[in-house]
């Protein structure tokens, strides 16, 4: 979507139609536009969004007959991270990711296919975009790919049982989800998640509070490594070398169990590094600052500050039961979701009219949702990490924009069957009767039914200066926030 010029932008104020959900073509006989199934080389293109393939910055990569493409993103819903060009003719089958998904879990020589795809293609990449492993050689990256365990926790299809659990209380919800270590736990390996959330909690007195939750692309467990190693190192220093019974003899260094256990929120994939591969080739590697760094890191909530006052001035604490609320509903699944805080709204609706300017008159969200305390998560699109509602569109009329991965819906290819309005857990899409310029429903020419479009906000993609309602609140009280970025939320929770 091209961004609107600034006399676009501001033409909107007078331009837009006076109906609702008008449409500019509406009919068979047109080339194009809703209603219209164009034939040759204008119709529509339905193909997989996602399209993973990680290379390095001066790498390319070529695919010849037999060779499979796009399975890691199809089967984490995550964005493309390169371009496939076909350099002459070629014959191609997709599989939608809902068929790779059944195949992946019902054929166990497909499963083992994939996984050995992904250790080939995209392991190492994902090791060196790591902090800790950067700056490893590729021998080293290769020792470590070659240890590293696989595993996976959840259902890919979560949505559907969150549905069913959304009302129930938390120690339910809690003891539904699958444990991927236990505190208390000893730290056989290194945890890094590949997709999906997971839950990190503590027992504390008879139940569990959550400490934080992690997405992509975090670790766990790295404190508690970093610890037994140094214990041990400082145990064989300090033991005589040459009295062997003295060393039998010598108390054994008290072991640093897991701090935290770790849950999978709905469906997660885990690389597990072996705690043997992380001694021999990453802890020698590393500084004493960084160690030090690395080992606060994974008990604190987020951020990237290096000393005790700037990780307490870069990361103000959220309240235990807003995040607690956050993690029940699944609402940190956001990269924008909408707060208001209900104390500074005055209920002017500035936010409400100002999405209807910036969308053909057509609001794309409703002002209320769930609250707790004085703040409200409005029911408008997220543009979830993980968005499921894209699991079983037909079309892949709803997809990811680049390159800002925004999720929107292209309106010529939407059918308007509901299958993304049905698998949204936060109700945030609708399904609309659409009109043309005069008001009138625009039906189909074969039943005679009015024609549905799935709608949803779409972040204000093609407008100048993004979201619409963020920027209309004239008490600051909206905010569109990324639930990965908790510093920022935790200043705006604590202003």
């Amino acid at each position: 979507s091209a961004k609107k010029g600034l006399m676009q932008a501001i033409a909107q104020l007078w331009r837009n139609p006076p109906y609702a959900e008008v449409r500019d073509s509406y009919t068979t006989e047109e080339s194009e536009g809703t209603a219209s199934r164009a034939s040759g080389d204008q119709q529509a293109r339905i193909f997989l969004q996602d399209v993973p393939t990680v290379l390095d910055k001066h790498r390319t990569a070529a695919i010849g007959p037999g060779d499979m493409f796009g399975e890691i993103a199809a089967l984490g819903r995550t964005q493309r991270t390169a371009t496939v060009i076909s350099d002459g003719p070629s014959e191609l089958l997709e599989i939608r990711w809902q068929g790779l998904r059944d195949l992946r879990r019902r054929v166990d020589a497909f499963r083992k296919q994939v996984d050995k795809l992904y250790r080939e293609r995209s392991l190492a990449s994902h090791l060196q975009a790591t902090p800790m492993f950067q700056h490893l050689d590729e021998d080293a990256i290769s020792h470590i790919v070659d240890e590293t365990l696989f595993e996976t926790y959840g259902d890919f299809d979560w949505h559907t049982q969150y549905q069913r659990s959304r009302d129930e209380s938390f120690n339910q919800r809690l003891a539904g989800e699958p444990t991927i270590v236990a505190e208390g736990d000893y730290p056989d390996g290194l945890l890094l998640v590949r997709a999906g959330f997971a839950r990190v909690s503590q027992v504390i007195n008879n139940g569990n509070q959550t400490l934080r939750y992690i997405g992509r692309g975090a670790v766990f467990g790295m404190a508690e490594i970093i610890h037994n190693w140094q214990q041990d190192k400082s145990d064989q220093q300090e033991a005589p070398e040459t009295n062997a019974e003295s060393v039998e003899q010598r108390p054994v260094a008290k072991t640093m169990t897991l701090q935290a256990t770790l849950r999978a929120l709905g469906y997660v994939d885990i690389l597990r590094v072996p705690t043997t591969v992380i001694e021999k080739y990453v802890l020698p590697t590393l500084s004493a600052e960084e160690l030090a760094q690395y080992g606060r890191l994974d008990r604190r909530p987020s951020g990237t500050a290096t000393s005790d006052a700037e990780a307490e001035a870069e990361t103000p604490s959220i309240e235990p039961g807003r995040l607690e609320f956050l993690v029940e509903h699944r609402y940190i699944n956001g990269t924008a979701t909408m707060l208001i805080d209900m104390d500074r709204c005055v209920r002017c609706d500035e936010c409400v009219t100002a999405c209807a300017k910036a969308h053909d008159n057509n609001p794309r969200f409703n002002r209320h949702g769930r609250r707790h305390d004085h703040f409200m998560v409005a029911n408008a699109c997220m543009h979830c990490m993980d968005p499921v509602c894209m699991i079983g569109c037909p079309t892949g009329a709803i997809h990811r924009a680049s390159p800002g991965g925004q999720v929107v819906i292209n309106d010529m290819t939407c059918i308007g069957c509901a299958t993304c309005a049905n698998s949204c857990p936060y109700d945030n899409i609708r399904m609309v009767e659409v009109r043309d310029g005069n008001g009138a429903l625009i039906r189909d020419t074969v039943t005679n039914a009015p024609i549905i479009k799935a709608t949803k906000c779409d972040l204000c993609l093609d407008q100048l200066g993004g979201p619409a309602c963020e920027r209309a609140c004239p008490h600051d009280a909206l905010k569109r926030a990324d639930m990965q970025d908790l510093p920022d939320l935790g200043k705006w929770l604590n202003r």
